[in-house]
């Protein structure tokens, strides 16, 4: 009889999380689609998590002999089949987590990240499953970001951000893409959270500004890199 395979630490978990959503931003960007050679830099994944190369190159390694990664030395690495599928698992325990602390908890969606990755490790299957069905089987998380399904499916559009979108459309805030707690704040500040309703008025690239009109009429000034990074969809 073959052993099971070893539980995966949080660490592993951890790395494999960061090399999907590394590997989405590659998609967003325009990289090659899924199933061909793009990969993540070992950089990339040393800044996102904090670490250094060296910790992060020898992490990838085991990584690769557990068959969790592909790795090749000066190119950088992408989740096999398996890889991939666990880190979507992971994924979807964060992000239903997060709206867990949100809707339910009543905490700040500024504040939830950390506490959902605290808590993804030790949340049973079981507490995640019904966290799912008391939140109604939501489909984003607070920030407007897709939660794979308990299949390890997950549905990510291309959406436009403020400025790409029409100028004159009735929009609505789909996602937001920072979720550094700082930009949060403004992004509550402002009123343009996931469900609010807009039109953009104007681009000024001169004075590095895009004229917004809420559902309410109030109008307000935004930053070209803050509108970047707020993604819409047809109201």
């Amino acid at each position: 009889m073959r052993d099971n395979p070893p539980v995966p630490t949080s660490t592993v978990e951890d790395y494999l999380k960061s090399i999907l959503l590394e590997e989405q931003a590659l998609e967003a960007k325009g990289a090659e689609p899924r199933g061909r050679d793009e990969r993540v830099g070992t950089g990339q994944i040393a800044a996102r998590l904090a670490l250094s190369p060296g910790t992060v190159t020898a992490m990838v390694k085991a990584l690769a002999d557990s068959g969790l990664v592909a790795y090749e030395p000066y190119s950088g690495v992408r989740l096999t089949s398996s890889g991939r599928q666990l880190a979507l698992h992971v994924l979807r325990r964060h992000r239903l987590l997060e709206l867990f602390l949100v809707e339910v908890l009543h905490l700040d969606w500024s504040e939830v990240h950390d506490e959902a990755e605290r808590l993804e490790h030790a949340a049973s299957d079981r507490l995640i499953e019904r966290i799912d069905e008391m939140l109604g089987f939501p489909a984003v998380d607070p920030h407007g970001d897709p939660i794979p399904t308990a299949g390890g499916v997950i549905e990510d559009p291309e959406q436009p951000n403020l400025l790409t979108c029409p100028v004159g459309d009735e929009l609505l805030v789909a996602r937001v893409s920072d979720q550094s707690p700082d930009f949060l704040q403004l992004v509550k500040r402002r009123g343009l959270r996931p469900g609010q309703s807009l039109r953009v008025l104007g681009r000024d690239e001169a004075a590095d500004t895009v004229e917004l009109e809420l559902a309410g009429g109030e109008r307000l000034s935004l930053g070209l890199r803050a509108a970047s990074k707020i993604l819409v969809v047809p109201a």
